[in-house]
């Protein structure tokens, strides 16, 4: 797989001094996300989504994408998954990829049409509103006896950051990664996108047939968005923990689908912004 990060000459500043010297920065290409499906007339294909992303685990951003956006409901319903046409003459990386999936399986032309387009910072372009999620079929989380600690929660940021081999080469890249009740990282993920990386692990989980992921949380590097909270509840995950601020929008379904959402993880302190009850 093509490194994710480039060599760069820059000239550093400090303070009266300048010098010129080599860095490296994180590699953003797009990737466009082809669906295979078929029809009363026969197999047909569509364009779904493009989207700017650090190369590497192609397949399970594609297939997290899928699912986090509820065209794909399970493992089963994809037939294969591969890279199409030639590599890409600069970076050799395929930035288009197919996803076949399997006889019988019913595809909403609707949702297809759209033509979602996605950037590195805003996530799927509109899709930030309740009504959408509820109409996808997006239901309440039911109160259980699912519960995370918070010194194991407290702990969360330093492991995630430790597991960011490309953020140390360049400090540009976004995390994510899914852990249980116990404080294991059990997939970490790294993209330009914060959306890209969860969809990355919810990729991975779905390839591991660990969804929905109802005894597991999503640890976030940043901030918690409307977006990721969607994916979180799409994935059956109880808990959001972010290093940063939540969104209006993100509380707001927090607290309507009864998720924990917690954030300004840092230290030993966070905030609980709904499902308190969760924390123990």
């Amino acid at each position: 797989m093509p490194g994710n990060s480039l060599p760069v000459t820059i000239n550093e500043v400090r303070g009266a001094t300048r010098r010129s010297r080599e860095d490296r920065v994180a590699v953003e290409e797009p990737l466009e996300i082809r669906l295979g499906y078929e029809t009363r007339a026969g197999r047909s294909e569509s364009s779904i989504s493009i989207t700017m992303r650090t190369p590497g685990h192609d397949a399970e951003l594609a297939t997290g994408f899928l699912f986090t956006e509820s065209i794909i409901r399970d493992a089963a319903d994809i037939a294969l998954v591969k890279p199409c046409g030639p590599p890409a003459p600069d970076s050799g990386n395929h930035n288009v990829i197919r996803v076949e999936l399997e006889s019988g399986i019913d595809v909403d032309l609707d949702r297809l049409r759209r033509h979602f387009y996605t950037t590195s910072s805003c996530g799927v372009c509109g899709k930030t509103s309740l009504d959408a999620l509820r109409s996808s079929g997006a239901s309440k989380r039911p109160f259980d006896d699912t519960r995370f600690g918070r010194s194991m929660l407290t702990a969360l940021p330093d492991k995630l950051r430790a597991a960011q081999e490309t953020f140390d080469e360049t400090g540009g890249l976004h995390a994510a990664a899914a852990f249980n009740s116990d404080g294991e990282l059990l997939v970490t993920h790294e993209d330009v996108g914060r959306h890209n990386a969860v969809d990355k692990v919810v990729g991975t989980l779905l390839s591991r047939s660990l969804l929905p992921a109802n005894d597991l949380g999503l640890m976030v590097s940043g901030r918690a968005s409307f977006e990721l909270m969607q994916k979180a509840l799409i994935a059956g995950m109880p808990i959001l923990a972010a290093v940063s601020a939540p969104s209006s929008l993100a509380v707001d379904l927090a607290r309507e689908f009864n998720l924990t959402l917690v954030g300004f993880l840092r230290g030993d302190n966070f905030n609980i912004y709904a499902a308190e009850e969760r924390i123990v």
